[in-house]
């Protein structure tokens, strides 16, 4: 079976293409716009292009797929709109247009939690809970256009599609979580946001990939698979603070004890982003944001139930075994001898 991995060079997409190659029966390709040596070491080509253009991926998919990974994403907190639409919705789009004229049969796609996060704290719900009223990312709005766009397009027949919602994933390799808890605790930038008591999921990276392959094989014709999305986290929420102190704590930096309200980040994240507006100013992103304000302050959590009854997801490496894995490779987390 040959497999096309959108976005393989990246961090959740490496981790997914090791999970796929331990079944001889498939053969993976990476799409992306750039060559990576780590995946030419393990035997994986790249067909380099863009998503947000379609000669590109008509090009690509003329080698012929039977099933493709749609992991590439424009995520972050801030910037353009129209990057982040052209990312991930248009390419998306035009990904699922290709496929569908191409052959392809089987399309997982991966979403975000941040679909359905909007202000107030979302306490172990299932795959029932209705996408956000309002977004305050253009991430999150349009990751929840591309997955609307990527349901709908299953026939469970013939064209099978699914969406998994990975949340706050972390390990080794880690570009994004832990280097920037890190960075901002080297630099005294932490506060707890709230009282502290805040759970929210998180994922080892060798789980969310693990349940987008199982997902995989599950999406077959008539499946309970086809058109559903997906919550997947480890075996328990965490304390987010109690989560980043242990993260500082494993690289001997000071934990955090220093606090503010959830309303007044919220206040201050809004008056950034106007401010940031209004001056134009698109990098760095503001220190605060009010995305970020409730992210750090509310709770977060959700039921991972419908994964375990439709493809047995659960999470293969506990949350202290990451940790430990994650630490031991300090080189690769880039955080120093």
């Amino acid at each position: 079976m040959r497999i096309l991995v959108t976005g393989g060079g990246g961090f959740l997409g490496t981790y997914i293409i090791q999970e796929l190659l331990k079944n001889p029966r498939y053969i993976v390709t990476n799409f992306s716009r750039h060559s990576y040596s780590h995946l030419e070491d393990l035997g994986v080509p790249t067909i380099r292009g863009d998503l947000k253009n379609p000669a590109d991926v008509e090009r690509a998919l003329s080698s012929g797929f039977d099933a493709i990974f749609h992991v590439a994403a424009l995520a972050g907190v801030w910037g353009r709109y129209k990057d982040f639409l052209d990312i991930n919705f248009i390419g998306t789009k035009n990904l699922l247009e290709g496929a569908m004229a191409s052959g392809v049969s089987r399309f997982v796609y991966t979403s975000t939690p941040s679909v359905v996060f909007g202000k107030d704290d979302l306490l172990g719900v299932n795959e029932e809970c209705p996408y956000a009223k309002e977004h305050l990312t253009p991430y999150a709005e349009t990751k929840t256009m591309a997955e609307k766009l990527v349901l709908q397009a299953n026939n469970s027949q013939t064209f099978l599609t699914c969406a998994i919602r990975p949340h706050l994933i972390w390990g080794p390799g880690d570009p994004h979580l832990f280097p920037r808890v890190i960075q901002k605790g080297k630099e005294g930038k932490l506060r707890i946001v709230g009282d502290g008591e805040n759970l929210v999921d998180v994922i080892y990276v060798e789980n969310a990939a693990l349940a987008h392959v199982l997902a995989f094989e599950h999406l077959t014709a008539g499946s309970r698979v086809c058109g559903e999305a997906y919550f997947v986290g480890q075996e328990r929420p965490v304390k987010l603070w109690d989560f980043i102190n242990k993260i500082l704590e494993n690289v001997k930096l000071e934990p955090v004890s220093d606090s503010i309200s959830v309303k007044a980040a919220y206040r201050i994240g809004w008056l950034m982003e106007k401010t940031f507006k209004l001056a134009g100013i698109e990098k760095p992103e503001p220190p605060m944001t009010r995305f970020v304000a409730l992210n750090l302050g509310k709770s977060h959590y959700f039921s991972h139930d419908k994964a375990k009854r439709d493809f047995n997801y659960y999470p293969r490496v506990s949350i202290e075994e990451g940790l430990k894995r994650t630490f031991e490779k300090r080189e690769i987390l880039k955080l120093g001898p």
